[in-house]
């Protein structure tokens, strides 16, 4: 069961967006998706209304590992969002999405600083904002590769 985080206001991401619905729909599922275009099977992040290489409109969703590595990161000191309490770790993960295709980035928080190198291994969380929205997070990676949550 995810935990709520936070409290009150604040910036809440668009869940009910033609272009990200599917993907705020899987998160609430705690899975973790990547749009892909049905023409091409271009994968790509953030969705987009269009897929990026050829264009096509017919996109769909598809499951991806929970797990990736650290591609960079930086450490946020300042508070802009009563939903993520500062220090928090600003991160860019590589995930693969199927073996020996090129990785699809995600964007996410780490809680605190963690010690992170480029290449760390981090597996996928997800944290509930309290009124449905349910966010994909990542955490370093331990010896299980199953997604938690919050």
């Amino acid at each position: 069961m995810s935990s709520p985080i936070g409290t009150g206001g604040g910036l809440r991401p668009v869940i009910d967006d033609p272009d990200t619905r599917g993907f705020f729909a899987a998160a609430r599922d705690h899975r973790l998706v990547v749009q892909t275009c049905r023409d091409c099977g271009q994968q790509q992040q953030p969705p987009r209304p269009r897929c990026r290489t050829c264009r096509g409109g017919d996109l769909g969703w598809a499951d991806v590992p929970g797990v990736g590595t650290v591609h960079t990161w930086t450490v946020v000191e300042h508070q802009i969002n009563p939903h993520f309490p500062t220090p928090y770790t600003a991160v860019l993960v590589d995930v693969e999405p199927r073996p020996g295709e090129p990785p699809v980035r995600f964007l996410g928080h780490l809680g605190g600083r963690p010690p992170l190198a480029v290449g760390d291994p981090v597996r996928v969380t997800f944290v509930d904002l309290g009124d449905g929205t349910i966010l994909p997070n990542w955490e370093p990676a331990r010896d299980d590769a199953t997604p938690r949550t919050h």
